[in-house]
Order: C-alpha cells, then structure tokens, then sequence
C-alpha cells in the first residue's frame, strides 16, 4: 500500500509539473507551496482512509445503523468543508507564488486529479443497503 501510495505522489508531482508550464523562478516559488498543501491535504486523505475502512467493517458486517449511517454523513460532510477551507487558505499563498492564471490552472490540476480518485473510490464502494 506505500509503494502504491508513494508512486501516485511521484506521478501526481510529474503530472503537475508538465502541466504547469512554469517558468525557472515561479517553479523555485511554487513547489515549496504545493509540497506544503500536500502534506496539509494528506490529513484529508487520511480521514477519507479511516471513514473508508469504518464504513467497510460495518458493511461487510452488514450492521450499520442509522446512527452509523449519520455519523459517517456528518464525517464525509465535515472533510468535504475542511478540504474547500485547505484550498481556500492556500489561494494566497499560490497567489504570492506565482501568477493569478497560474493559480487558477493549479486549481484546475488539483481538482481533476482528485476528481479521478474519488471517482475511483466511488466505483469501488457499494451503497449502503
């Protein structure tokens, strides 16, 4: 699971970086920044982990409750927020970094390549019966 974990932060820096089109001195700026949000986002993803496992152990049990069934709503709505406030308070931060279209195309990045993992996530989770 690291091996797989560690090759998708390699091709995910790789990805970004092609896309980037950065010039030498936005590059020295901006990837001090971007290591800094993926550590920070890295708490997210470990909450996603845990909610991910808890879900699966009361599914495969076929036990969940309703009340689980709030508790792990409530959790996936509470990462949802501190994932847009994480990309909120880091639009400055890019923003001193590098250029605002810059900004915007990291953004763009970001979004699409978190958009294709949760989407494999969701096609690997069943609904909850």
């Amino acid at each position: 699971m690291q091996i797989l974990k560690n090759k998708i932060k390699g091709d995910k820096r790789l990805l970004v970086s092609k896309n980037m089109e950065l010039t030498a001195s936005e590059g020295k700026a901006f990837w001090p920044v971007y290591e800094q949000y993926q550590k920070d986002l890295n708490a997210s993803n470990q909450r996603i982990a845990r909610l991910i496992k808890s879900y699966a152990e009361a599914y495969r049990a076929d036990t969940i409750t309703d009340e689980q069934a709030r508790n792990i709503a409530d959790e996936f709505v509470a990462i949802e927020k501190a994932e847009a406030v994480l990309k909120e308070s880091y639009v400055p931060k890019l923003s001193k970094a590098i250029p605002a279209k810059r900004v915007l195309r990291y953004l763009q990045i970001e979004n699409k390549i978190r958009a294709v993992v949760k989407f494999e996530l969701a096609s690997e989770i069943p609904l909850v019966p």
